[in-house]
């Protein structure tokens, strides 16, 4: 089945046939939808299969391999997030979804290392979303009980049979620029007053204004080899705040300017010999990219507010791909 926007009808038809999906839409229309296998989160940017593309009429459906029908679909809060990895199965993945700048969130982005067997099996998914224009608490939806939250993460635990693995794809476009000053952060969190610049204290927000820095591009840390992006959300007067947390245990740079995102995108995707489980990529990327009636090759999916590959990302595209032993 091909993942793509859907009208109401044909996913309420996808639905009562059984299938496990994973949904995407604005929450009118998901509160529209019957019982069954499926999870969602509220956002109505998508890349569809032509396009990228802006609907608050339609839904977008991925139907999630289930090889031998065995998943689990549960719920998370601050409370039990660190369950999350004891309930994945041996073999197989998780697909979350968590609402934005709820405790859920924050713990869930400041505490992902401390999960036992976090690297076990694959955990993606995104952070839920609203039309911009619209001052609204995007949302995530049980579709097994049909209940709709503000303030708790819903996710699938698939198992999948022995000849078969999971593994995250995670296509960043962003280079650090290693002319750029180094910056510390003297705590964790999402937001900063103050931090460290190139060895001094420095208040951050006017930083930013005196050297003019374009704040599309993130910052970017190196995790052993890993560029991890964190956007910044809002710039005022004493604070900065961002998508995503910082650490004050990194060390951070700006990413270089970036012109050409349908380029840089389709250069780093990685060729796919199988068809991607799901995938999703940035708000930012779409907004900064103007990806709005273009198409990045071999993706679709939601247009989400935070991406999770394991962590919590900004400013990333990802894809699960399911592949044979």
């Amino acid at each position: 089945m091909e993942s793509k926007l859907y009208t109401v009808q044909e996913t309420i038809q996808l639905i009562k046939s059984g299938k496990l999906l994973s949904l995407a839409a604005d929450e009118e229309i998901l509160s529209q939808l019957p019982a069954g296998n499926w999870i969602a989160g509220t956002s109505p940017y998508f890349m569809d299969t032509e396009k990228g593309i802006f609907s608050k009429t339609h839904i977008f459906v991925n139907e999630l391999s289930t090889f031998g029908n065995e998943y689990s679909i549960k719920v998370y809060d601050e409370n039990n997030i660190y369950d999350i990895t004891k309930n994945s199965y041996a073999n197989g993945y998780t697909l979350i979804i968590i609402p934005p700048f709820k405790e859920i969130h924050k713990k869930y982005a400041l505490e992902a290392d401390n999960l036992v067997g976090l690297y076990k099996n694959p955990i993606i998914g995104w952070v839920s979303g609203n039309d911009l224009s619209e001052n609204v608490q995007p949302k995530t939806f049980n579709g097994n009980k049909l209940e709709v939250y503000s303030d708790k993460a819903v996710a699938i635990h698939v198992k999948l049979p022995d000849d078969k693995f999971a593994e995250i794809q995670i296509v960043n476009i962003f280079e650090r620029d290693e002319n750029s000053d180094e910056i510390q952060f003297l705590n964790d969190g999402f937001e900063c007053e103050y931090c460290i610049i190139n060895g001094e204290k420095t208040l951050l927000s006017a930083y930013l204004k005196k050297n003019n820095i374009d704040v599309k591009s993130p910052l970017i840390a190196d995790y052993s080899g890993a560029m991890i992006n964190v956007s910044i959300k809002n710039v005022e007067d004493e604070k900065v705040r961002f998508y995503a947390p910082v650490f004050n245990d990194r060390i951070y740079k700006f990413a270089k300017k970036i012109d050409n995102y349908i380029y840089e995108f389709e250069k780093n995707i990685p060729k796919l010999e199988v068809q991607s489980e799901f995938s999703c990529n940035c708000i930012l990327n779409y907004l900064y990219g103007d990806l709005e009636n273009k198409k990045i090759k071999s993706t679709t999916g939601p247009i989400t507010f935070g991406e999770i590959a394991y962590k919590l990302l900004n400013q990333t595209l990802i894809h699960l791909i399911i592949s044979d032993k």
